[in-house]
């Protein structure tokens, strides 16, 4: 076919009566995946043991009571009550006279100390290294 000429719906060449054949060509995509090692990588953990030592404070309390001697007699019970750091609760008992009266037999001082001591001790510790190792 030469360049210019027309052609029919059939296809043929309209001056001379020739068939020419056009080619379609399509094309196609094929796509697809492959694994492919690319590298490896070796971690080593190694296990650790240390001894530590540990100094800690430790609070405490102690609490000391001392009896007190009063022997007064009293028409209601006094009600605990606080002086400085000391607690004082009264204890009662009834006395038999010809009239029932309250007497504060005694009382108790309570003191409250505070103070901390140091503690020591050795513990063990477990850690662990890691080491990694490209291939």
């Amino acid at each position: 076919m030469q360049r210019g000429q027309a052609l029919n719906r059939d296809g043929k060449n309209m001056e001379h009566g020739k068939t020419v054949v056009v080619p379609v060509v399509e094309e196609a995509v094929r796509i697809g995946k492959r694994v492919k090692e690319i590298g490896k990588t070796r971690v080593h953990v190694t296990p650790r043991v240390r001894k530590e030592q540990v100094d800690v404070p430790v609070a405490r309390e102690e609490v000391h009571v001392t009896r007190v001697r009063v022997n007064r007699f009293v028409d209601a019970p006094p009600p605990v009550r606080q002086e400085g750091d000391v607690t004082i609760v009264p204890v009662m008992e009834e006395v038999v006279v010809v009239q029932r009266r309250l007497r504060v037999k005694e009382e108790l001082h309570i003191t409250k100390r505070r103070g901390t001591r140091r503690h020591r001790e050795t513990v063990t510790l477990r850690e662990e290294e890691a080491r990694i190792e490209k291939i």
